[in-house]
């Protein structure tokens, strides 16, 4: 399986332009369901338009959002979005500046706030926020202002921002060097029965669904990633874990969680939106749904973030309140197992 992606502008227009080749094994599927697998943030309506624009190919032909996609097809898609400087405006949102000086800032992101411009989030952005706030950040090597790391649009939790060149510098060669802390706390299915552990295996994408991270656990691809795990508190059916990163990669403590057998709480891109353990009485399913709806979205927050400041050399740390939702989701869990005869 072979994905691309590139961005080439027009005379007035920039556009995404993706390729993807079928697996071998690929079943016959629609060409806008088959997308939907591989291009983050594209609606099914949003392929179809192009389609209908005529700007989806299979095998160098333009085909209709109908056609069926077969093993070894060669699949083109370009869409339209708006031009990079647009991307890029100044957007007064409220931002919650845990600190802040003349060389950095941390600040603590909501969940549903998505951290970079991109297709499908030309606004609203942390990014937006930032260079509203504050002129001159400096570019990282994705030319994204400030950014020294991020966490998943429905991750909440700290990030550290770089205001200076020498800064982002600096705080990018902690990050990494593997010098850096940084602990989540995730609430995960089932109950882990180590009290503590070290998760290992290759990060990179899945070979099937590339919107997925998988992990290759004799390392024949994706990059070495290494989770430690604590267990803080057992729920039942769900355990409430911290994870503290040695390495940083996309969807690290999502994949190597579902990895080991704990997909975690109401992550739906890894099927933790699913009931995944408990009974089949009906009022523990309707439990789990009301569960569902008070944390709609993966339960994983950013809870502590320690590095050496660039400039005075001093060791600083962090940490964020567990937010409302998750919070509220982890007191029903408890209440649960406290009083269920089921658990």
């Amino acid at each position: 399986m072979e994905v691309h992606t590139n961005q080439e502008p027009d005379d007035s227009e920039l556009f995404e332009h993706h390729r993807v080749i079928a697996s071998q094994g690929q079943e016959p599927l629609r060409v806008d369901k088959f997308l939907m697998n591989f291009i983050e943030n594209a609606t099914r309506n949003k392929i179809q338009q192009a389609a209908k624009n005529g700007n989806v190919w299979v095998n160098g032909t333009i085909v209709k959002s109908n056609y069926k996609v077969k093993a070894a097809d060669e699949i083109r898609v370009m869409f339209e979005h708006p031009p990079h400087e647009f991307l890029l405006v100044p957007e007064d949102i409220p931002l919650d500046i845990v600190y802040e000086d003349d060389v950095l800032l941390v600040v603590n992101k909501p969940a549903g706030m998505v951290v970079h411009p991109g297709h499908g989030n030309y606004s609203g952005t942390l990014i937006n926020a930032l260079i509203f706030h504050t002129d001159n950040l400096p570019a990282n090597s994705n030319e994204r202002p400030g950014l020294v790391h991020r966490i998943d649009k429905d991750t909440s939790g700290l990030l550290v921002v770089a205001k200076t060149e020498a800064a982002m510098t600096h705080l990018s060669k902690q990050f990494f060097d593997k010098t850096s802390e940084r602990e989540y706390v995730a609430l995960v299915w089932g109950n882990v029965t180590e009290d503590e552990g070290t998760i290992t295996g290759h990060v990179g994408r899945h070979p099937k669904n590339r919107l997925q991270m998988h992990v290759f656990p004799d390392g024949e691809d994706g990059k070495d990633a290494v989770t430690h795990y604590k267990v803080l508190e057992r729920l039942g059916y769900v355990t409430l874990v911290s994870c503290k990163l040695e390495t940083g990669r996309t969807h690290q403590i999502r994949v190597h969680m579902k990895h080991i057998g704990h997909t975690l709480f109401n992550d739906e891109r890894y099927g933790g939106e699913r009931i995944l353990k408990g009974t089949t009485f009906t009022k523990y399913k309707q439990f789990v749904d009301n569960a569902f709806k008070v944390l709609p979205r993966q339960a994983l927050h950013a809870k502590t973030l320690g590095f050496v400041h660039p400039v005075t050399g001093k060791s600083m740390s962090f940490n964020s309140d567990i937010p409302a939702d998750m919070e509220q989701c982890i007191v029903k869990w408890r209440n649960y197992s406290h009083n269920s005869t089921e658990v």
